[in-house]
Protein backbone atom coordinates (compact mmCIF):
# COMPACT_ATOMS: atom_id res chain seq x y z
CA UNK A 1 0.00 0.00 0.00
CA UNK A 2 1.14 3.53 -0.84
CA UNK A 3 -0.21 6.87 0.32
CA UNK A 4 -1.11 10.30 -1.03
CA UNK A 5 -0.87 13.45 1.09
CA UNK A 6 -1.51 16.82 -0.59
CA UNK A 7 0.15 20.14 0.21
CA UNK A 8 -1.72 22.24 -2.35
CA UNK A 9 -5.02 24.09 -2.32
CA UNK A 10 -5.95 27.69 -1.75
CA UNK A 11 -6.52 27.70 2.02
CA UNK A 12 -9.30 30.27 1.63
CA UNK A 13 -10.79 29.63 5.07
CA UNK A 14 -7.52 30.64 6.74
CA UNK A 15 -6.99 33.93 4.96
CA UNK A 16 -5.30 36.39 5.43
CA UNK A 17 -2.63 34.11 6.90
CA UNK A 18 -2.64 31.81 3.86
CA UNK A 19 -2.00 34.67 1.44
CA UNK A 20 1.64 34.24 2.45
CA UNK A 21 1.74 30.86 4.23
CA UNK A 22 0.78 27.36 3.11
CA UNK A 23 -1.90 26.09 5.49
CA UNK A 24 -0.29 22.67 5.68
CA UNK A 25 2.88 24.12 7.19
CA UNK A 26 1.26 26.34 9.85
CA UNK A 27 1.97 24.86 13.28
CA UNK A 28 -0.47 23.17 15.62
CA UNK A 29 1.07 22.54 19.04
CA UNK A 30 4.40 23.69 17.55
CA UNK A 31 4.40 21.12 14.78
CA UNK A 32 3.52 21.77 11.12
CA UNK A 33 -0.02 20.57 10.51
CA UNK A 34 1.01 18.14 7.77
CA UNK A 35 3.37 16.29 10.15
CA UNK A 36 0.32 14.72 11.83
CA UNK A 37 -1.01 12.90 8.73
CA UNK A 38 2.54 11.87 7.79
CA UNK A 39 2.97 10.28 11.22
CA UNK A 40 -0.46 8.63 10.97
CA UNK A 41 0.42 7.07 7.63
CA UNK A 42 3.83 5.95 8.87
CA UNK A 43 2.14 4.16 11.80
CA UNK A 44 0.22 1.83 9.47
CA UNK A 45 3.37 0.59 7.77
CA UNK A 46 3.22 2.58 4.53
CA UNK A 47 6.72 3.37 3.26
CA UNK A 48 6.08 5.42 0.12
CA UNK A 49 4.06 8.65 0.03
CA UNK A 50 3.20 10.81 -2.94
CA UNK A 51 3.29 14.44 -1.81
CA UNK A 52 1.29 16.56 -4.25
CA UNK A 53 1.97 20.26 -4.70
CA UNK A 54 0.78 23.14 -6.85
CA UNK A 55 3.07 25.28 -9.06
CA UNK A 56 5.45 27.30 -6.93
CA UNK A 57 5.04 25.03 -3.92
CA UNK A 58 7.78 22.45 -4.47
CA UNK A 59 10.71 24.29 -2.90
CA UNK A 60 8.88 25.05 0.35
CA UNK A 61 7.50 21.51 0.62
CA UNK A 62 10.93 19.97 0.09
CA UNK A 63 12.53 22.39 2.55
CA UNK A 64 10.06 21.53 5.33
CA UNK A 65 9.46 17.85 4.60
CA UNK A 66 12.66 16.68 2.96
CA UNK A 67 12.79 13.23 1.38
CA UNK A 68 10.79 11.50 4.12
CA UNK A 69 13.76 9.84 5.78
CA UNK A 70 13.12 11.53 9.15
CA UNK A 71 10.02 9.30 9.39
CA UNK A 72 11.59 6.27 7.72
CA UNK A 73 9.62 7.03 4.55
CA UNK A 74 10.29 7.81 0.91
CA UNK A 75 8.57 10.88 -0.55
CA UNK A 76 7.85 11.39 -4.24
CA UNK A 77 6.78 14.93 -5.11
CA UNK A 78 3.99 15.09 -7.70
CA UNK A 79 2.81 18.23 -9.46
CA UNK A 80 -0.89 19.07 -9.55
CA UNK A 81 -0.92 21.84 -12.12
CA UNK A 82 -3.71 23.75 -10.38
CA UNK A 83 -5.99 23.26 -7.35
CA UNK A 84 -8.57 21.28 -9.32
CA UNK A 85 -10.22 19.20 -6.62
CA UNK A 86 -9.47 16.23 -4.40
CA UNK A 87 -10.27 13.70 -7.10
CA UNK A 88 -7.79 15.46 -9.38
CA UNK A 89 -5.12 14.86 -6.73
CA UNK A 90 -5.80 11.13 -7.08
CA UNK A 91 -5.73 11.43 -10.88
CA UNK A 92 -2.24 12.94 -11.03
CA UNK A 93 -0.89 10.17 -8.80
CA UNK A 94 -1.79 7.24 -11.07
CA UNK A 95 1.74 6.70 -12.37
CA UNK A 96 3.15 6.85 -8.84
CA UNK A 97 0.66 4.23 -7.65
CA UNK A 98 1.73 1.75 -10.35
CA UNK A 99 -1.35 -0.40 -9.76
CA UNK A 100 -1.09 -0.57 -5.97
CA UNK A 101 -3.86 0.15 -3.50
CA UNK A 102 -3.51 3.33 -1.51
CA UNK A 103 -4.68 5.55 1.32
CA UNK A 104 -5.44 9.19 0.56
CA UNK A 105 -5.01 11.27 3.72
CA UNK A 106 -5.71 15.00 3.50
CA UNK A 107 -2.78 17.08 4.67
CA UNK A 108 -4.95 19.28 6.91
CA UNK A 109 -6.80 16.58 8.86
CA UNK A 110 -5.68 14.99 12.13
CA UNK A 111 -6.91 11.54 13.18
CA UNK A 112 -5.68 11.58 16.75
CA UNK A 113 -6.16 7.90 17.46
CA UNK A 114 -4.66 6.75 14.18
CA UNK A 115 -6.43 4.93 11.34
CA UNK A 116 -5.44 1.34 12.08
CA UNK A 117 -9.00 0.02 12.31
CA UNK A 118 -9.91 1.44 8.90
CA UNK A 119 -6.71 0.04 7.38
CA UNK A 120 -7.40 -3.40 8.81
CA UNK A 121 -10.95 -3.29 7.44
CA UNK A 122 -9.69 -2.35 3.97
CA UNK A 123 -7.07 -5.07 3.95
CA UNK A 124 -9.41 -7.73 5.35
CA UNK A 125 -12.57 -7.02 3.34
CA UNK A 126 -10.76 -5.84 0.19
CA UNK A 127 -13.40 -3.45 -1.19
CA UNK A 128 -12.47 -1.43 -4.26
CA UNK A 129 -12.96 1.71 -2.24
CA UNK A 130 -13.45 2.63 1.39
CA UNK A 131 -14.54 5.92 2.93
CA UNK A 132 -14.64 6.72 6.61
CA UNK A 133 -17.42 8.52 8.44
CA UNK A 134 -17.74 10.37 11.72
CA UNK A 135 -20.63 11.81 13.70
CA UNK A 136 -20.74 15.53 13.01
CA UNK A 137 -23.42 18.06 13.96
CA UNK A 138 -22.65 20.22 10.91
CA UNK A 139 -22.49 17.48 8.30
CA UNK A 140 -24.56 19.50 5.81
CA UNK A 141 -21.36 21.43 5.00
CA UNK A 142 -19.46 18.18 4.33
CA UNK A 143 -19.74 15.01 2.31
CA UNK A 144 -22.49 12.69 3.54
CA UNK A 145 -22.98 8.94 2.86
CA UNK A 146 -26.49 7.65 2.03
CA UNK A 147 -27.44 4.04 2.75
CA UNK A 148 -30.18 1.61 1.76
CA UNK A 149 -32.22 -0.33 4.32
CA UNK A 150 -29.54 -3.01 4.49
CA UNK A 151 -26.89 -0.42 5.38
CA UNK A 152 -25.13 -0.57 2.03
CA UNK A 153 -23.73 2.64 0.56
CA UNK A 154 -25.93 4.04 -2.22
CA UNK A 155 -24.66 7.58 -2.65
CA UNK A 156 -21.98 9.92 -1.43
CA UNK A 157 -23.29 13.50 -1.60
CA UNK A 158 -21.35 16.70 -1.07
CA UNK A 159 -23.05 19.30 1.17
CA UNK A 160 -26.66 18.04 1.04
CA UNK A 161 -29.41 20.39 2.24
CA UNK A 162 -31.20 17.82 4.41
CA UNK A 163 -28.89 14.98 5.51
CA UNK A 164 -30.79 11.88 6.73
CA UNK A 165 -28.42 11.38 9.70
CA UNK A 166 -25.47 13.07 11.39
CA UNK A 167 -22.66 11.15 9.68
CA UNK A 168 -20.07 12.99 7.60
CA UNK A 169 -17.00 11.95 5.61
CA UNK A 170 -13.66 13.19 7.01
CA UNK A 171 -10.38 13.39 5.12
CA UNK A 172 -9.10 9.83 4.74
CA UNK A 173 -10.00 7.49 1.86
CA UNK A 174 -8.85 4.13 0.52
CA UNK A 175 -9.00 2.68 -2.99
CA UNK A 176 -7.45 0.20 -5.35
CA UNK A 177 -6.38 0.96 -8.90
CA UNK A 178 -9.93 0.65 -10.25
CA UNK A 179 -10.67 4.22 -9.13
CA UNK A 180 -8.47 5.55 -11.93
CA UNK A 181 -11.03 4.30 -14.45
CA UNK A 182 -13.33 7.16 -13.45
CA UNK A 183 -10.98 9.56 -15.21
CA UNK A 184 -11.05 7.61 -18.50
CA UNK A 185 -14.17 5.52 -19.06
CA UNK A 186 -17.33 7.63 -19.02
CA UNK A 187 -15.18 10.06 -17.09
CA UNK A 188 -16.42 12.19 -14.22
CA UNK A 189 -16.85 15.87 -15.04
CA UNK A 190 -15.74 18.99 -13.19
CA UNK A 191 -18.28 20.41 -10.78
CA UNK A 192 -19.81 23.88 -10.96
CA UNK A 193 -16.67 25.24 -9.29
CA UNK A 194 -14.49 23.65 -11.95
CA UNK A 195 -13.07 20.85 -9.81
CA UNK A 196 -13.08 17.07 -9.87
CA UNK A 197 -14.86 16.24 -6.64
CA UNK A 198 -13.95 13.26 -4.46
CA UNK A 199 -17.60 12.18 -3.97
CA UNK A 200 -18.00 11.94 -7.76
CA UNK A 201 -15.05 9.54 -8.01
CA UNK A 202 -16.51 7.15 -5.42
CA UNK A 203 -20.02 7.57 -6.84
CA UNK A 204 -18.65 6.54 -10.23
CA UNK A 205 -17.30 3.36 -8.61
CA UNK A 206 -20.68 2.63 -7.02
CA UNK A 207 -22.57 3.28 -10.26
CA UNK A 208 -20.21 0.93 -12.12
CA UNK A 209 -20.83 -1.91 -9.66
CA UNK A 210 -17.53 -1.69 -7.82
CA UNK A 211 -17.64 -2.30 -4.09
CA UNK A 212 -17.34 0.83 -1.97
CA UNK A 213 -17.67 0.35 1.78
CA UNK A 214 -17.97 2.76 4.70
CA UNK A 215 -16.43 2.35 8.13
CA UNK A 216 -17.00 4.57 11.14
CA UNK A 217 -13.99 6.31 12.63
CA UNK A 218 -14.53 6.39 16.37
CA UNK A 219 -11.44 8.32 17.45
CA UNK A 220 -10.94 12.05 17.78
CA UNK A 221 -10.92 13.82 14.41
CA UNK A 222 -9.61 17.36 14.06
CA UNK A 223 -10.13 19.53 10.99
CA UNK A 224 -8.29 22.81 11.65
CA UNK A 225 -9.44 24.49 8.47
CA UNK A 226 -10.79 27.68 10.04
CA UNK A 227 -9.44 30.02 12.70
CA UNK A 228 -11.60 28.78 15.59
CA UNK A 229 -10.97 25.15 14.63
CA UNK A 230 -7.23 25.83 14.60
CA UNK A 231 -7.31 27.23 18.11
CA UNK A 232 -9.42 24.30 19.32
CA UNK A 233 -7.05 21.77 17.69
CA UNK A 234 -4.11 23.44 19.39
CA UNK A 235 -5.96 23.24 22.72
CA UNK A 236 -6.85 19.59 22.28
CA UNK A 237 -3.36 18.43 21.30
CA UNK A 238 -1.68 20.35 24.09
CA UNK A 239 -4.20 19.01 26.59
CA UNK A 240 -4.06 15.39 25.45
CA UNK A 241 -0.52 14.83 24.21
CA UNK A 242 1.93 17.32 25.75
CA UNK A 243 4.61 15.76 27.95
CA UNK A 244 6.54 18.16 30.21
CA UNK A 245 10.18 18.66 29.25
CA UNK A 246 12.75 21.39 29.94
CA UNK A 247 15.78 21.75 27.68
CA UNK A 248 16.69 25.21 29.03
CA UNK A 249 17.33 26.47 32.53
CA UNK A 250 14.69 28.76 33.97
CA UNK A 251 15.85 32.22 35.02
CA UNK A 252 15.12 33.95 38.33
CA UNK A 253 11.54 34.70 39.24
CA UNK A 254 10.08 32.14 36.85
CA UNK A 255 7.13 29.97 37.90
CA UNK A 256 6.14 26.85 35.96
CA UNK A 257 2.68 25.43 36.55
CA UNK A 258 1.20 22.21 35.14
CA UNK A 259 2.69 20.66 31.99
CA UNK A 260 5.26 22.85 30.24
CA UNK A 261 7.66 21.94 27.44
CA UNK A 262 10.55 24.30 26.68
CA UNK A 263 13.12 23.88 23.90
CA UNK A 264 16.83 24.58 23.91
CA UNK A 265 18.66 27.91 24.18
CA UNK A 266 15.68 29.74 25.67
CA UNK A 267 15.87 32.66 28.10
CA UNK A 268 12.91 32.74 30.45
CA UNK A 269 12.95 34.99 33.49
CA UNK A 270 10.49 36.76 35.76
CA UNK A 271 7.60 34.97 34.08
CA UNK A 272 4.69 32.69 34.96
CA UNK A 273 4.19 29.83 32.49
CA UNK A 274 0.94 27.97 33.11
CA UNK A 275 0.57 24.76 31.11
CA UNK A 276 -0.29 23.12 29.00
CA UNK A 277 2.22 25.27 27.11
CA UNK A 278 4.89 24.40 24.54
CA UNK A 279 7.74 26.81 23.83
CA UNK A 280 10.15 26.23 20.97
CA UNK A 281 13.88 26.85 20.67
CA UNK A 282 15.74 30.14 21.15
CA UNK A 283 12.70 31.85 22.66
CA UNK A 284 13.06 34.82 25.01
CA UNK A 285 10.34 35.38 27.62
CA UNK A 286 10.67 38.22 30.12
CA UNK A 287 8.25 39.45 32.77
CA UNK A 288 5.32 37.78 31.06
CA UNK A 289 2.43 35.39 31.67
CA UNK A 290 1.97 32.62 29.11
CA UNK A 291 -0.78 30.03 29.04
CA UNK A 292 -2.66 27.94 29.31
CA UNK A 293 -3.17 26.29 25.89
CA UNK A 294 -0.49 28.29 24.12
CA UNK A 295 2.19 27.21 21.65
CA UNK A 296 5.14 29.51 20.95
CA UNK A 297 7.34 28.64 17.98
CA UNK A 298 11.10 29.13 17.61
CA UNK A 299 12.93 32.46 17.84
CA UNK A 300 10.09 34.46 19.43
CA UNK A 301 10.38 37.32 21.91
CA UNK A 302 7.65 37.89 24.49
CA UNK A 303 8.24 40.56 27.10
CA UNK A 304 5.91 42.40 29.46
CA UNK A 305 2.93 40.62 27.94
CA UNK A 306 0.14 38.17 28.74
CA UNK A 307 -0.61 35.51 26.09
CA UNK A 308 -3.03 32.62 26.44
CA UNK A 309 -4.98 30.16 24.30
CA UNK A 310 -2.99 31.18 21.23
CA UNK A 311 -0.70 29.95 18.44
CA UNK A 312 2.41 32.10 18.04
CA UNK A 313 4.37 31.31 14.89
CA UNK A 314 8.12 31.55 14.30
CA UNK A 315 9.99 34.79 14.95
CA UNK A 316 7.08 36.75 16.46
CA UNK A 317 7.78 39.70 18.77
CA UNK A 318 5.23 40.70 21.42
CA UNK A 319 6.41 43.53 23.60
CA UNK A 320 4.91 45.66 26.36
CA UNK A 321 1.26 44.84 25.71
CA UNK A 322 -0.85 45.72 28.76
CA UNK A 323 -4.01 43.87 27.71
CA UNK A 324 -4.09 40.05 27.62
CA UNK A 325 -3.76 38.52 24.15
CA UNK A 326 -6.26 35.67 24.04
CA UNK A 327 -7.51 33.23 21.36
CA UNK A 328 -5.11 34.46 18.69
CA UNK A 329 -3.08 33.09 15.78
CA UNK A 330 -0.12 35.32 14.99
CA UNK A 331 1.79 34.78 11.74
CA UNK A 332 5.54 34.32 11.49
CA UNK A 333 7.87 37.32 11.85
CA UNK A 334 5.04 39.60 13.02
CA UNK A 335 5.43 42.26 15.70
CA UNK A 336 2.89 43.51 18.23
CA UNK A 337 4.26 46.35 20.32
CA UNK A 338 2.72 49.02 22.52
CA UNK A 339 2.53 52.60 21.28
CA UNK A 340 1.21 53.95 24.62
CA UNK A 341 -2.31 54.61 23.36
CA UNK A 342 -5.25 53.31 25.49
CA UNK A 343 -7.09 50.22 24.18
CA UNK A 344 -9.51 47.57 25.45
CA UNK A 345 -9.40 43.81 24.82
CA UNK A 346 -7.23 42.32 22.10
CA UNK A 347 -7.70 39.42 19.68
CA UNK A 348 -5.56 38.75 16.62
CA UNK A 349 -5.59 36.66 13.47
CA UNK A 350 -2.83 38.08 11.33
CA UNK A 351 -0.56 36.92 8.54
CA UNK A 352 3.20 36.85 8.26
CA UNK A 353 5.54 39.83 8.70
CA UNK A 354 2.92 42.19 10.07
CA UNK A 355 3.66 45.06 12.41
CA UNK A 356 0.99 46.27 14.85
CA UNK A 357 1.30 49.06 17.37
CA UNK A 358 -1.19 49.15 20.25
Amino acid sequence: MKAIIPTGGRGTRMRPLTFSANKHFIPVANKPLIFYPIETVAEIGVKEIGITYNPGGLEEAQRILGDGSRWGLKFTYILQERPAGLADIIRVCEKFMNGEEFVFHLGDNIFVGGINEAVQYFRRRKPNGLITMVHHTENRRMGVPYFNKEGQLLRYVEKPENPPHDFAVPGVYFADSSIFRCFKEDAIKPSSRGELEIPDAFQWMIDHHLLVDVVEYKGKWLDPGKFNDWIEANQYLLDSQLAPQLESEMGPGTILENRVKVGHDCQIEGSHIRGPVIIGNRVVVKNSYIGPYTSVSDDCLIEDAHVENSVIMEGVKVSKIRQPIDTSLIGAQSEIVNSDRPTSSLQFFIGEKCSIEI
